[in-house]
């Protein structure tokens, strides 16, 4: 058999690690912090950049590629912006190496930069620096830009895929001529990140506002979108920054409007990452191994033939070959043949098991002397007896089925585990004794939130726009307020 995984309620942080070696997602490399992404885990960034990319650009977008080194007074410009990212830059210092007497190689003492280098830990001063020069006249806006890239920044406890020295990301930068231009394009980003995440990824998020202490350094606001991880945390998976003139201000960007006036143009920026893989690990695995949505599977159903003869091992090959022709012009579904020799049927169903892929198609004698195979679905294990004149009509509704109800059941756990709580003492109770969620009224300050996270280490993950209306006392100042966040521990 396949190598076992822990169980989740055994070691939750051990279940996840061993999820991502034995479905073979990612690796530890040779550097303290990164990670390599092995192709099963890399094929699943590509489907998400391909479906992303394409809403990106059916709302207006278009993509570039700026540096990843930035000249350290780029970011002297931005006071609030820098402190937010000054403990996590890495920061190239030198441009040449040299070999010593004895063989070694060191660093050329005689090669320092001019001016010291951060390797980017995201892009907004060296894109408001480069923008400048592209925007001169309202003509010129709005600018939406979107660039594909790896990001730096130096983590002292990483996690694969959650939290790493360096990771994948995508990154939007917009320029608009007004405030209000500029909220309908970061609330429009936010939307598109929803609509992503519940739709492909099946993944339930609460989505609103950061609270002052959890928005982005140098934000006028940050907009968010949280999930609920099975061991009942928090995890951000998105987030779109309204950024007013922060950074049109501070590298001197204005434009010409249609009254002949100099401005400065409103920004925002937004971004996921590579995160998401984790996430998505987190939402949906079982004690089995990795369970991935049918949308953003790479493989989304693979045929295990099973025989014992080689005459029966031909006629089942054969079928197969057969079935993947006619699906491949069809082109509803990917699809894949198990051929590896020497591994039994057992091995390999608990093998692609492991591996996540939604549908997994058995065929041996039995079943062609019958002119049908077996279905099995990944999310519930059921079976399912189907001709094999039928599969193309019953294979993607299977899959509808099988996203459908991992979105349903993520999002019933995450109801279950969401609460409300009217003081602050109850609240810390509670949240020892019931891990998840908390939507309470607060109407407190940073340095409130400050001292709630160092007593409970939960922090405001959001302020959901579908739970806003109704007033009620703060749980932690009893002053009133319409204003709920939800409070939770977090990854």
């Amino acid at each position: 058999m396949a190598d076992k995984i822990t169980k989740r309620d055994e070691d939750y942080s051990r279940w996840y690690l061993d999820i991502i070696d034995k479905a073979r997602l990612a690796e530890d490399s040779g550097v303290k912090g990164c990670m390599v992404i092995r192709p099963e885990g890399y094929a699943i960034w590509e489907k998400m950049q391909q479906t992303l990319d394409k809403m990106f650009k059916d709302t207006g977008h278009v993509n570039a590629y700026f540096p990843m080194f930035i000249p350290v007074s780029y970011f002297s410009k931005e006071a609030e912006h820098v402190a937010g990212f000054a403990k996590e830059c890495a920061v190239v210092t030198h441009h040449r190496l040299m070999t010593t007497s004895d063989g070694k190689i060191t660093v050329d003492p005689d090669a320092e930069l001019t001016e010291p280098l951060v390797v980017r830990p995201t892009s907004e001063t060296i894109i408001w620096n480069t923008y400048k020069n592209w925007i001169q006249s309202y003509r010129d806006l709005p600018l939406l830009i979107n660039q594909w890239a790896n990001i730096c920044r130096w983590e002292m406890r990483t996690r694969p895929f959650l939290r790493t020295t360096e990771f994948l990301w995508q990154e939007g930068h917009t320029a608009h001529a007004t405030y209000e231009e500029a909220e309908a394009e970061a609330s429009q980003m936010l939307g598109v990140y929803k609509a992503f995440l519940e739709d492909y990824l099946a993944v339930p998020v609460f989505d609103g506002q950061k609270t002052e202490n959890e928005k982005f350094p140098g934000a006028d606001h940050t907009y968010t979108v949280e999930t609920m991880t099975q061991d009942r945390r928090a995890i951000q998976v998105g987030t779109s920054h309204h950024l007013g003139t922060t950074f049109s201000k501070a590298f001197d960007v204005t434009y010409q409007s249609s009254q002949g006036t100099l401005e400065y143009p409103f920004a925002t920026s937004w971004g996921v990452t590579t995160r998401l893989i984790g996430a998505m690990i987190m939402v949906h695995s079982d004690d089995q191994g990795f369970v991935c949505p049918p949308r953003i599977a790479p493989i989304q159903v693979v045929a295990v033939p099973i025989y014992k003869k080689d005459e029966e091992k031909d006629d089942v090959i054969s079928t197969l070959k057969g079935l993947r022709e006619r699906f491949k012009t069809l082109d509803q579904f990917s699809f894949k043949i198990d051929e590896r020799e020497s591994l039994s049927p057992g091995f390999k169903f608990n093998d692609w098991e492991l591996k996540g892929i939604p549908l997994r198609l058995e065929l041996g004698p039995k079943d062609l002397a019958n002119k049908s195979c077996v279905l099995a679905r990944r999310d519930t294990g059921e079976k399912i007896s189907v001709p094999l004149d039928q599969l193309e009509e019953r294979i993607p509704v299977i899959l509808e089925s099988i996203q459908t109800t991992l979105f349903k059941k993520a999002q019933a756990f995450q109801q279950q585990n969401t609460y409300s709580v009217e003081t602050y003492e109850e609240f810390k109770i509670s949240l020892e004794e019931k891990p998840g969620f908390y939507s309470v009224y607060f109407a407190g300050t940073t340095d409130d939130e400050d001292k709630i996270k160092e007593e409970t280490k939960a922090t405001g993950r959001c302020i959901p726009f579908a739970l806003q209306g109704e007033a009620g006392k703060c749980f932690y100042t009893g002053k009133e307020t319409a204003q709920r966040v939800i409070f939770a521990k977090a990854y």
